[in-house]
């Protein structure tokens, strides 16, 4: 219960700081911040972009640490956990194996790399292959309950 008290206080106060940082961008305007954001002076929103990424950061830290926490205290869950990522790599190996790089040049004027196209196709070929497999399990899912009514 104390853990769950500490963290309703941490949030309140973070709550309080993220309105201040709100009220104080609010009474500031439109106009004033866009005018000191085309000189370079972003000291109005930056405050509350900083405290989003601080409160990202720590919610980032605590899932990571109770989830590594729940996976080694039981070892049949680290070892789930392990065959997943393997076969989640083999899907990524398996795309990467599959795409071919071709410099390409882009509306910008810059040029995207032979590597940067193959790691791109090897991107939506994961995609793909995740999808395919994600929809194929859905489907035999619900074949296998309507074939057990």
């Amino acid at each position: 219960m104390k853990v769950q008290n500490i963290i309703k206080i941490i949030s309140a106060v973070i709550g309080l700081i993220a309105a201040f940082f709100l009220l104080r961008i609010i009474s500031t305007g439109d106009e004033d911040i866009k005018m000191a954001a085309s000189m370079g002076d972003f000291g109005a929103v930056s405050p509350l972009v900083e405290l989003a990424r601080i409160v990202l950061l720590i919610t980032v830290a605590v899932t990571l640490l109770f989830t590594l926490r729940g996976l080694f205290s039981d070892f049949s869950k680290l070892k789930k956990a392990g065959i997943s990522i393997g076969l989640f790599l083999l899907v990524v190996v398996l795309s990467y194996l599959l795409s071919e790089g071709v410099e390409t040049p882009l509306k910008d004027g810059e040029v995207l790399s032979e590597s940067g196209s193959r790691w791109v196709g090897t991107g939506i070929r994961t995609f793909y292959i995740l999808s395919i497999v994600a929809i194929g399990l859905m489907l035999f899912s619900g074949v296998s309950k309507i074939l057990k009514r």
